[in-house]
């Protein structure tokens, strides 16, 4: 019989954020899988667990993967673990857990901490729909090019952000979108110095920008999504312009379905522009 891939959460801060289940996993795998072994050699230490542990990151989980598998088929099982929190989520393991179900190996997940989701739940902002967009660009020009993508997005949005680039980050976030955007700021959650801060953008940003303190850690960044006006009568600019790109490349219906998810501007008027859009070409 094949052996079995659990995917296991670990805590992103707080060692009493790891439930009893994911300690027994690890102790009952055959080895663990983990992106930074020394890191997680710490964690094994505090709950006594020994275990063969195999380096897994991003570059070299291509070439590991396969060898993972084939152990997986001989009948071994296997815990894949991230630094912190789970796997997969702005982290290695996406080539692991693919070719294993590819195989017909089960794949498990052992849930607890999620950086994402702890921010969300504390953020105060609407997450029935949420979109999480990872780690941002690196550099400025791609940073304010993101953001003018997510200036009209209706939904509630977060991303991550190291300590080295939050300040440049806000910065940017700030000559695109209005001063007064809602936003969360969480930091070191579940940590020593977690803190976590809801207000307008510009206040934020400015907090960040004079306490040094603010820009030590791991970051989420939670935004609020752009108020939709429904007794509006007519598009903005930007809506027209994302309408005619998507115009270019897909049928009118298509197009209408794909900017309304995008803006969330009314189906009735996004249509009609598209019609006029399409006459006019």
């Amino acid at each position: 019989m094949p052996g079995k891939l659990y995917v296991v959460a670990t805590p992103i801060g707080n060692l009493a954020d790891f439930s009893h289940r994911a300690v027994e996993i690890l102790q009952q795998v055959d080895m663990i899988a983990a992106e930074d072994t020394r890191h997680v050699r710490m964690l094994l230490q505090h709950y006594g667990i020994s275990k063969r542990l195999i380096s897994l990151h991003q570059h070299n989980e291509d070439k590991v993967a396969p060898k993972l598998v084939e152990k997986m088929q001989q009948g071994l099982t296997i815990a894949l673990v991230s630094d912190a929190g789970t796997p997969l989520l702005s982290d290695p393991g996406l080539p692991l857990v693919r070719l294993a179900r590819e195989q017909g190996i089960d794949v498990s997940p052992v849930p607890g901490a999620c950086a994402l989701i702890a921010a969300l739940s504390v953020s105060g902002l609407p997450v029935s729909r949420f979109t999480f967009e990872g780690f941002l660009p690196r550099t400025t020009g791609a940073r304010k090019a993101f953001f003018r993508e997510r200036l009209l997005e209706p939904a509630t949005w977060v991303f991550y952000e190291s300590s080295h680039r939050i300040q440049a980050a806000l910065e940017d976030m700030l000559e695109i979108f209005p001063a007064d955007r809602q936003i969360v700021l969480a930091r070191e959650l579940t940590k020593l110095h977690e803190t976590i801060v809801k207000d307008q953008l510009a206040v934020v940003f400015e907090r960040v920008k004079n306490d040094g303190n603010m820009r030590k850690g791991e970051f989420v960044v939670v935004v609020e999504g752009a108020k939709v006006d429904k007794h509006k009568q007519e598009i903005s600019e930007e809506e027209r312009r994302i309408l005619a790109l998507l115009l270019q490349h897909c049928s009118i219906k298509t197009a209408v379905t794909l900017a309304v998810e995008m803006t969330g501007q009314r189906k009735k008027l996004l249509y009609q522009a598209a019609l006029t859009l399409a006459n006019d070409g």
